[in-house]
């Protein structure tokens, strides 16, 4: 049998409903059983106090005594209009008799004397009624003194004992209260276990997720947070997949990208030591290899060092303005030989002088990694174009080539490590396949806007502004 766990979230929703449902029962038993002499008496008051005005109302009407009666049968009262010398004037009891009838052992006497001496001109008290011994309220009231004599109002109204009804109520409440706590143990727990069952479901899938199982399909359930958090798992589901692959390719292009020099600097090393160690031409030639891939690890290994120290946050900007025309010209002089060796044009639309401020290290880095990006992917006319476009507060830069293009839905990945569209990876002509993630930490760290603009068939636009 599988145990009851305290903190889950059936187990709490249960014992809220429970604790609701004894909330309710205990105002129930308070309010029928604890406070219902208090609210009794209170109605009492009320009822008599209503009956007072009506009567004082309607004293010297023709109905005086229909209404007396008439309210006296309705509320169970028992009224008395008597002078100062205890005659009774009128009188009407509960039964709706109208004949007078002389209060027992004069209990209004002390009443008459207290209303005499009253500011307010009526009273109102519990008294013991030695008949029934029951409580009763005697209420009094001066209904005229337009005479030497006053004319005095009194209403009796006997508490009767509810000792019988709070019983019987007991025993309805007590069978309520079984029936009550049952059905809200029972529908409590139904409706906690529903609440809870998508979570539930939602909790397993996220398990089996963490255990690196990226094809988990979160269900939606009947409630628009679940459907919301379904949905959103289900999107992090699919990016976590897409970053696995991702990782995986990383590890593998760079594999690739260092094996490929040591496998080089290997071989025409064996060379030089077998073959061309004596043969001068050779020995050069080979040695300039080994070079070579000596220095492309090295560019490889620094630019995984720069990405890893700008995308940590340990690399500041050292912001300062510049020509930022000048600084193109500058890195383009590096190309040359690209020019001149391997056909490639650089067609340049650059201002004078485009001013901007910016890390200026760090700027030149982007675009000597830009136009690397465009020499690789450039189509077999080779031909690059560089723009520089003044806009009213920043200087656009701009670098278009004629290659193979990337489709539409393929453009926010290409940011990322390593990224290929949709291509076997392959040795880069230039630079080492993480140029346009270096772009895009560095441009985030100016707050720079930066984009790509490409259609497949007809070449790519990569640009960046810069703040003038």
């Amino acid at each position: 049998m599988k145990l009851i766990n305290p903190k889950s979230l059936t187990f709490k929703l249960w014992v809220y409903f429970m604790l609701f449902a004894t909330v309710i029962l205990t105002i129930l038993w308070l309010l029928q059983i604890i406070f219902i002499d208090r609210y009794y008496q209170s109605m009492r008051i009320k009822d008599i106090e209503k009956a007072a005005n009506t009567i004082t109302s309607a004293y010297s009407n023709e109905d005086f005594e229909e209404v007396m009666r008439q309210l006296s049968f309705q509320k169970g009262l028992t009224v008395h209009v008597i002078d100062t010398e205890g005659h009774i004037l009128f009188s009407a009891d509960m039964m709706g008799s109208t004949q007078p009838r002389k209060p027992i052992d004069n209990i209004y006497d002390p009443a008459m004397y207290e209303l005499a001496q009253s500011a307010t001109g009526e009273i109102m008290h519990t008294i013991s009624d030695p008949r029934f011994r029951d409580q009763s309220l005697i209420y009094g009231r001066i209904l005229s003194d337009s005479t030497e004599d006053n004319i005095y109002l009194f209403i009796h109204a006997s508490l009767i004992p509810i000792d019988s009804t709070i019983r019987i109520l007991k025993n309805q409440l007590t069978y309520i209260s079984i029936i009550l706590i049952l059905l809200a143990f029972l529908i409590s727990f139904y409706i906690s276990r529903r609440l809870s069952k998508p979570i539930t479901r939602i909790t397993e899938s996220a398990s089996e997720l963490a255990k690196g199982n990226y094809n988990v399909v979160f269900d939606k359930g009947e409630y628009s947070e679940v459907n919301f958090l379904s949905d959103t798992l289900n999107y992090a589901t699919k990016e976590l997949a897409k970053t696995e692959s991702l990782r995986r390719e990383l590890i593998a292009n760079i594999s690739h990208d260092l094996r490929t020099p040591l496998t080089m600097v290997k071989a025409y090393a064996e060379m030089v030591r077998d073959l061309s160690g004596d043969n001068p031409t050779k020995r050069t030639a080979h040695l300039k290899v080994i070079i070579d891939e000596a220095d492309r690890l090295s560019t490889l290994v620094n630019d995984i060092l720069d990405l890893s120290k700008i995308q940590s946050g340990t690399t500041t900007l050292n912001v300062v303005e510049f020509d930022l025309t000048k600084t193109v010209n500058q890195v383009l002089q590096r190309f040359h030989v690209f020019a001149e060796r391997d056909g490639y044009t650089f067609h340049l639309n650059l201002s004078n002088q485009a001013n901007v401020k910016g890390d200026k290290q760090r700027i030149e880095q982007v675009v000597y990694n830009l136009i690397s990006n465009a020499i690789n992917y450039s189509s077999e006319d080779k031909h690059i174009t560089i723009n520089i476009q003044e806009l009213e507060n920043s200087v656009r830069f701009e670098v278009i080539d004629s290659g193979i293009g990337i489709p539409k839905e393929e453009l926010p990945y290409i940011w990322d490590r390593y990224y290929k569209v949709k291509e076997n990876h392959k040795r880069a002509i230039v630079g080492t396949g993480l140029g346009l993630s270096i772009i895009k930490s560095i441009l985030l760290m100016h707050n720079a806007s930066f984009g790509v603009d490409s259609k497949v068939g007809a070449g790519s636009t990569f640009w960046f502004e810069l703040k003038k």
